[in-house]
């Protein structure tokens, strides 16, 4: 059997690679060692960004129906004072979405899989463990087996991605090794389901205790989660059983009785944080844990998956179809990478403040988390760093490397209906007849700053390149000096 791309792992991030790929024309398979979805839940938040890219696979509505709202998340002393607080819109952000969105992840990879039937060219095979993957001038060859008869295939792809998760077996297979980033602990994750009102405040509480630290917030209408941090010799099972666990949760439920609250699940999860050395080789991709791995306390671990996805599969299909450069696959690991690592590096700054001991730790509860920059938990995350891609000028503030805002247009749809995945040139210039047919040649689309007040006031003057996922390529005074770099860029 040959396709042009195999995803090893259906999680979220391997079905949105696979969803985003469908959408270009992609042929893909997507093999799956379970049979199913795994249905205990896991990660728990996305923001507007990456809601975006649901958005971009149509899927925007569908989310909303099944995710909470989040009003945004507040660093809490051990007597559950506020010390900080840093609000998200629960209403429409600058992409068209909540800034902070809480959801069930089984669901999600529900919806995301019932998705991927709609698309023609994606098959998904579960049941099938990979079992080895080797790379030769011609492609890959993944070898595979069927968990329920044991009969074994030979699959050859011209590109594989390995979206299989910490214990990554394409990691191994092109020797790639996780660097410990100095951040690793045990904690309790409990979810619970109540229709009794909790009466909290609706966002994510952060309890910055060294004796305990803990994580309260509603993920949705009737389910609620806490994380505890535990104590040497504390496991799972010590608190299996709602008559231990009631005293932790306690100072949240109140007077609610043990009796309206059913234990979903009760699971170890060792938070750590980690990022692989590097994330290619060749013909085989790494994304999501398998190439990183973020302790939960900004909610961006399954986010930093589906950017990984955002960003990989429009250059894939680009080289595959001719429009790009193979050159343009060498911006993945250039791009994300810096990216990932100064996400992990935030959440790591949270969990420091909630859980140092000491005077250090006091420190940063007391002087450093009230006074922390807006930026440092806002939903805008970093400029993609300079690439063939990302054409940042080294000196200065640029719209370059950062998402375009999904604004509103005249006719009511937003840039991203508009644009369609395509490249877009985003101008409050006036085009020539042959710069128009130029950026039409190429399948992009040409959209002016008359059509949007807020897209002219993010542009103020000149003209800009947006990629297919939304970042900025290009920016310039001029459109005339912007579309030499666009057919620089495709072919």
């Amino acid at each position: 059997m040959k396709v042009p791309v195999v995803i090893v792992g259906a999680g979220p991030t391997g079905l949105t690679a696979a969803a985003l790929l469908g959408r270009h024309g992609v042929e893909c398979l997507v093999l799956e060692r379970w049979a199913s979805v795994y249905p205990q839940p896991r990660a728990v938040h996305l923001d507007d960004e990456v809601h975006r890219i649901l958005g971009h696979l149509g899927l925007a509505g569908e989310f909303a129906a099944i995710s909470w709202p989040c009003h945004g998340l507040r660093l809490l002393d051990p007597d559950l004072r506020v010390l900080a607080e840093f609000h998200r819109s629960p209403g429409t952000g600058r992409h068209g979405y909540p800034e902070a969105n809480m959801f069930d992840q089984p669901d999600l990879e529900h919806l995301l899989r019932a998705h991927l039937e709609t698309i023609g060219t994606v098959a998904l095979r579960g049941n099938t463990e990979v079992t080895d993957i080797r790379q030769d001038r011609t492609g890959v060859q993944v070898e595979v087996t069927d968990r329920g008869t044991g009969a074994r295939e030979a699959i050859h792809a011209d590109y594989v991605l390995g979206c299989d998760g910490a214990n990554s077996l394409v990691r191994s297979a092109i020797g790639a090794t996780m660097a410990d980033l100095k951040f690793e602990q045990r904690w309790l994750v409990v979810d619970v389901a109540t229709t009794a009102d909790l009466g909290q405040w609706e966002g994510v509480h952060q309890v910055c205790d060294p004796a305990r630290a803990a994580t309260y917030m509603r993920i949705g209408k009737t389910r609620y989660r806490w994380e505890f941090r535990l104590l040497p010799g504390e496991t799972a099972d010590d608190f299996g059983h709602l008559d231990r666990l009631h005293p932790l949760i306690t100072p949240w439920t109140q007077d609610i009785p043990p009796g309206d609250l059913e234990i979903v699940r009760v699971a170890e999860y060792t938070f750590r944080a980690r990022i692989a050395d590097r994330w290619r080789d060749r013909r085989v991709f790494l994304l999501g844990d398998a190439a990183h791995l973020t302790p939960p306390f900004i909610g961006q671990g399954m986010g930093a998956g589906l950017r990984d996805a955002a960003n990989l599969a429009w250059k894939l299909a680009g080289v595959l179809d001719g429009t790009l450069s193979a050159s343009a696959l060498d911006t993945y690991e250039a791009e994300r990478k810096p990216h990932t690592r100064a996400m992990i590096r935030r959440a790591v700054l949270i969990g420091k403040a909630m859980t140092e001991g000491g005077r250090f730790g006091d420190i940063i509860r007391r002087v450093v988390a009230p006074r922390l920059n807006g930026r440092a938990l806002d939903s805008a995350t970093p400029a993609l760093h300079r690439t063939d891609l990302v054409a940042r000028p080294r000196f200065g503030r640029s719209l370059v490397g950062r998402l375009c805002p999904n604004v509103l247009l005249d006719a009511g749809t937003r840039l991203d209906d508009v644009a369609g995945g395509r490249f877009a040139v985003v101008t409050a210039d006036i085009p020539s007849e042959s710069e128009r047919a130029i950026i039409e040649e190429r399948g992009a689309v040409l959209v002016t700053t008359r059509q949007s007040g807020e897209l002219h006031r993010w542009l103020r003057a000149g003209a800009a390149i947006v990629r297919p996922d939304g970042t900025v390529l290009s920016s310039s005074n001029s459109l005339s000096q912007i579309v030499p770099r666009f057919t620089a860029v495709l072919r």
